[in-house]
């Protein structure tokens, strides 16, 4: 049983993760981190990701792997990432098709994404239209990116008044507690695509509204109707 219901009928703006929500973006990460880190001499992702902070994205998360060589080794993933991006990016079923059913109902559509922007314009429109999407803020832009207030504030400013934004409102679509705990702290829907991890947002886990798909997800935008 989800909870809470999904409703539409008072609804203005939704705003969707990128990495790992609208884009399968974890292949091409994967491979050029790890080629990054053999340069470094360091164990694979797999390893090296246990020393990652929850709560920063993945390029400030950089210092904490690389130290003080941490914006030289960023650099050189982000030109392996670009090189190869086109062949290993790919989207979800059922994500076209949430999409055009938001935009047709004149809903606004929105992208926030802890990613660096030179990397997300690059990747946006090898899988998507960039022009169905109202907005798009990438990390860096507000004070703060997700988890916290700032970046879904952010986001929203000039969209919608700031106690005009409730779970009827504005949804948060995204696939990880960062997403979810931003969503909530700016009394937004969250909407959790892919596996429920709580983690740290086990105090907002009843508020959250779970899809294992975006095929899922569709189907229950059919269900209530145009």
């Amino acid at each position: 049983m989800r909870y809470p219901k999904l409703r539409a009928d008072k609804l203005k703006i939704v705003i969707f993760d990128w990495d790992n929500t609208l884009a399968e973006t974890r292949t091409p990460l994967i491979y050029a981190v790890n080629r990054v880190l053999k340069e470094y001499g360091l164990p694979e992702w797999k390893e090296v990701k246990k020393l990652r902070d929850n709560n920063l994205s993945f390029r400030d998360n950089f210092p904490r792997i690389f130290g003080e060589k941490a914006d030289e080794a960023y650099r050189k993933y982000a030109d392996i990432y670009l090189a190869n991006v086109a062949g290993l990016i790919s989207t979800f079923a059922g994500t076209h098709e949430v999409l055009d059913w938001l935009k047709k109902r004149g809903i606004l559509l929105a992208i926030m994404s802890n990613k660096d922007r030179r990397l997300l314009e690059f990747e946006l429109p090898l899988l998507f239209r960039p022009e169905i999407f109202d907005r798009i803020v990438c990390g860096h832009e507000a004070l703060q990116d997700k988890p916290y207030p700032a970046h879904a504030l952010y986001t929203l400013d000039g969209l919608i008044e700031k106690d005009g934004i409730s779970p009827e409102t504005v949804w948060i679509v995204g696939d990880s507690p960062q997403d979810s705990i931003c969503a909530c702290s700016v009394n937004a829907l969250p909407i959790r695509i892919g596996s429920p991890i709580w983690g740290d947002e086990e105090e907002y886990a009843e508020n959250i509204l779970h899809y294992d798909t975006f095929s899922d997800f569709y189907r229950d935008l059919q269900e209530i109707g145009a």
